[in-house]
């Protein structure tokens, strides 16, 4: 196996040089970088990595945390952050953190210490983190982010910038007020609810939303209308179940995401409820599902991959700017619309249809 030493003696150079060139550390004159390039490929020459990590205590590799990797909604995202890793030569190591509440948000503790521990070079993670808890939780891990070397967090759908951590992120909030509007302004006035899990901040935000704008418009909801899922088809399909006994009057219905939705769409279908005739449906972050069903969802458009290009940007502005480490977090909220299908509209009108971040 050819060593650096061999690749210097094949180009004519210093073994300095190729160093040089393979690390990218000193300006080298372009005829010597020809040289020691076709050295290397002359002789299939590989840097090992692990060496030049502990020489330059850089991995290039990027550690990503999800919430839930089976869903349908993170894969957008992590390929947007893969086509700025790609393009700045580093790899994404991806951990999922899905379970329950009380051993999800563990196990997202343990997978950020593995990270740090393995001395990858950033974090961008979507944490599921109580907003009761976030200041100790994250006063903690940027003490843990900081011990070995610097290692950048980056926040995605969530705003942490009031802890210190940059963040990339959007108003559920804003969102879920949105969406249950438009209900309203397509004539419904008894409309339920189908949230995420209770624990969850991005839930409990759409959950205030919803009765913000409620109460807003004066409409009458109490607990019977809220139904909790956990963000997957199953539970949007039982909880939809569970509203048409306790509210059997309503005439529309907001999802906490599109998953859900569909789950509730099939619940409906079953009681013979015609859409948007009876019960109107409105969802949340418009994945493909949203576009192919049967009708088609009405939704907030989400946009995915667009996070994840602007979360890993973020990322290698720190990396790259390491003078920059006390300026104030960066905060970026992503931009949301409203996407209007057939779930929502009568026979004849025109719905949207967008293929954006499929």
């Amino acid at each position: 196996m050819s060593g650096i030493k061999d690749v210097a003696k094949r180009a004519g150079v210093s073994i300095s040089t190729v160093s040089n060139v393979l690390n990218k550390t000193k300006y080298v004159s372009p005829e010597l970088v020809r040289r020691v390039e076709q050295a290397v490929e002359e002789l299939s020459y590989e840097v090992n990595p692990i060496a030049r990590s502990m020489k330059n205590k850089a991995t290039g590799i990027i550690g990503v945390i999800t919430e839930d990797l089976c869903g349908v909604f993170y894969p957008y995202i992590i390929r947007g952050l893969n086509s700025v890793a790609e393009e700045k030569g580093y790899q994404l190591l991806i951990c999922d953190a899905q379970g329950t509440y009380g051993s999800q948000i563990k196990r997202e503790r343990e997978l950020f210490r593995r990270l740090i521990s393995n001395r990858v070079d950033g974090i961008i993670f979507a944490s599921t983190v109580s907003a009761e808890n976030q200041e100790e939780y994250f006063r903690e891990l940027t003490r843990e982010a900081n011990r070995y070397k610097r290692t950048p967090l980056i926040s995605i759908e969530r705003d942490f910038t009031s802890v210190g951590i940059d963040s990339v992120y959007f108003d559920s909030f804003g969102n879920a007020k949105k969406a249950v509007q438009h209900l309203i302004d397509c004539g419904c006035r008894k409309i339920c609810h189908i949230t995420g899990p209770r624990d969850l901040q991005i839930a409990i935000d759409r959950s205030k939303g919803y009765k913000s704008c409620m109460e807003e418009n004066c409409l009458p909801y109490d607990e019977s209308m809220i139904a909790i899922g956990d963000y997957s088809h199953q539970s949007g399909y039982t909880a939809m179940k569970k509203l048409l006994l306790q509210v059997p009057d309503m005439d529309g219905v907001f999802c906490g995401n599109d998953q859900m939705a569909v789950g509730a769409l099939k619940a409906l279908k079953e009681a013979g409820k015609k859409i948007p005739e009876d019960i109107k449906i409105m969802a949340y972050d418009d994945v493909f599902l949203s576009s192919v069903v049967e009708p088609s969802l009405s939704t907030i458009h989400i946009r995915k991959r667009h996070t994840g290009i602007k979360a890993a940007e973020v990322l290698f502005h720190r990396l790259e700017n390491p003078q920059d480490e006390n300026d104030a977090p960066i905060g970026i909220k992503m931009d949301t619309s409203l996407v209007i299908r057939q779930s929502t509209i009568g026979k004849g009108e025109t719905e949207d249809w967008s293929l954006v971040d499929w």
